[in-house]
């Protein structure tokens, strides 16, 4: 086997933060793929997998990430909406 086939191992901590990553950046699978320079199937395999696992070996879990990304999505809106209120004035 050649330098070129060989396959590149990754830890679990660095899977989940790719995870993590891709949940709270609001950014496509291909985006955070390309950023971190592995592959895009990857990084969806990993996400089916953190889910799948009981709520407590995940930290921070998968659904509180997503929660949280909403939660910061409506607050950048919000302030988006103070902002241009202020330009107007």
């Amino acid at each position: 086997m050649n330098d070129k086939t060989k396959y590149q191992r990754y830890d679990e901590a660095f899977k989940r933060e790719a995870v993590g990553h891709w949940l709270v950046s609001g950014k496509s699978a291909r985006q955070i793929a390309s950023e971190l320079g592995i592959n895009e199937q990857s990084l969806k395999v990993w996400k089916q997998k953190f889910k799948q696992l009981p709520a407590g070996q995940v930290a921070p879990t998968l659904d509180a990430l997503q929660t949280k990304n909403r939660r910061l999505q409506r607050e950048r809106h919000r302030a988006q909406q103070q902002r241009d209120i202020l330009k107007n004035t």
